[in-house]
């Protein structure tokens, strides 16, 4: 028997690593197209800001840590075609040899690819690249190009388009770094994965440490600087009403999305779903025989909405966890997504599971959202701090679907929002929430924990909209 995984980041792996704790007599290659398999993605604004010391440093695993569990590893590799009826994989190692793998089963890996929206200067023949200071950001080829950009030309400013997770993160590594940050998105607030009331929040987070914040800003080119203004960048946007912003800075990341890449499995005949990802079973498997597909490359069962595209690190370790067991014989089935997310800013944190007022409407749930607030510890103890919360829940069956929260980054925001996805994975009712047993001690949290607060004030507000329904029939 022999597996073959594409992608050397977290689904390839975590099918790799699945295979081998299942059965040790299972030949496994994971074909890398680069030689950093393992690699956190996630980690790389911190490895930009100096937090982490050393690139090798966001390795899950070391390349001896990974072959020591008796996988191969095929590094610098990339795969070009798949031979679906002879079950083989063409691959291109990295001095342009050729060579034909044979596989028993296959799982396809191969992740996402940065979006490039469409900006005059960053498209086309003649696209300005890392090399004039203008950077995608979404592998480790990328990561040391911004690297080369900061310690070789020691840039004053930048312009970071993009205002979602990871836009938001680079900002407080390049303000770090003690750099002048303007930040442009063209939706009217930052963070569109919450509300605007949450996205306020960080907004002023980012402002009060410095970053320029221009949200409702579509940039339309960027170009070399005027003769004047030799090595720098002229950045042109717009306004939503209108307005012309002309800003000359010294570099530019472009961070406005990923999408799957799938040009690999499509040429060889998958079918594609949601957002143009490859489609795949619970099982995670494709339409062609002996070939399954995980992580950034796949649509997402979500446990609210059905089948959507939600491209997460913790999703394609699960996804690619189930592809590796089923690719030898077993049948485990993707329990599914909630969206569950958190993003340290500075001092704050943001996080949110489940589904907004628009995705509940989507998925045919009659929303009502709540928000409030409540300290993260009894206040008489020092150092507490204020959580602003959003709950969404059904108006008919008064289901949990959506929590959102917004507090300082010692709140335990993070771990106070999967209280919320394990709700919602559960199909709990937000009134349910108060019966949960959380631990308590006044250092650390209250007798009704923050999130049972914000439960019962949505609870409270739905009493009283069920009430004003009673009276106005």
């Amino acid at each position: 028997m022999h597996l073959v995984a594409i992608g050397g980041s977290d689904a390839g792996i975590s099918a790799a690593l699945r295979a081998r704790e299942l059965d040790l007599d299972t030949e496994v290659t994971v074909v890398v197209a680069d030689a950093f398999p393992n690699f956190s993605i996630c980690g790389i604004p911190y490895y930009v800001s100096g937090e982490v010391a050393h690139w090798r440093n966001l390795a899950h695993r070391t390349i001896a840590d990974l072959e020591a569990t008796g996988m191969g590893l095929r590094l610098d590799t990339v795969a070009r075609r798949i031979d679906v009826e002879g079950r083989k994989l063409l691959v291109t190692e990295a001095d342009g040899t050729e060579e034909l793998i044979s596989y028993d089963e296959l799982v396809v890996g191969t992740g996402a690819v940065s979006v490039r929206p469409p900006i005059h200067g960053l498209t086309g023949p003649a696209a300005l690249g890392a090399e004039d200071g203008v950077h995608l950001l979404h592998s480790m080829g990328d990561t040391f190009a911004v690297m080369r950009t900061l310690e070789e030309h020691v840039p004053a400013s930048a312009i970071i388009v993009g205002a979602g997770y990871i836009g938001l993160e680079m900002a407080e590594a390049l303000v770090a770094r003690g750099l002048s940050v303007t930040q442009m998105e063209q939706l009217p607030e930052v963070l569109p994965t919450v509300d605007p009331e949450i996205g306020a929040l960080v907004h002023r987070q980012l402002a009060d440490h410095g970053v320029d914040v221009r949200t409702g800003t579509t940039v339309r080119s960027i170009a070399p600087g005027a003769a004047g203004d030799p090595g720098r960048l002229r950045v042109e946007a717009t306004t939503t009403d209108g307005q012309d912003v002309v800003r000359s800075v010294d570099m530019v990341l472009v961070v406005v999305g990923v999408r799957p890449d799938t040009e690999l499995a499509v040429s060889a005949g998958a079918a594609i779903g949601q957002r143009g990802a490859i489609a795949v079973d619970r099982c995670m498997r494709t339409n062609l025989p002996h070939v399954f597909a995980a992580g950034d490359c796949v649509v997402t069962h979500h446990r609210l909405l059905g089948e959507t595209y939600l491209p997460l690190g913790t999703t394609a370790h699960k996804q690619g966890r189930v592809a590796g067991e089923n690719a030898l014989g077993g049948n485990r089935v993707f329990a599914g997504s909630l969206g569950t997310q958190v993003v340290k800013i500075f001092d704050h944190a943001v996080a949110r599971t489940g589904v907004r007022d628009h995705e509940a409407i989507e998925g045919g749930f009659d929303p009502v959202t709540v928000g409030a607030e409540a300290d993260d510890h009894k206040a008489y103890y020092p150092g507490s701090h204020r959580i602003a919360m959003r709950f969404t829940g059904d108006a008919t069956t008064g289901r949990l679907l959506g929590v959102q929260l917004f507090g300082h980054k010692h709140a335990e925001v993070a771990k106070r929002v999967d209280i919320g996805a394990a709700a919602i994975f559960h199909d709990m009712t937000v009134d349910d929430i108060s019966a949960l047993d959380l631990s308590y001690t006044p250092p650390l949290g209250s007798p009704w924990d923050a999130v049972q607060i914000g439960a019962q004030a949505w609870v409270r507000a739905d009493a009283q909209r069920r009430l004003g329904d009673t009276r106005a029939r």
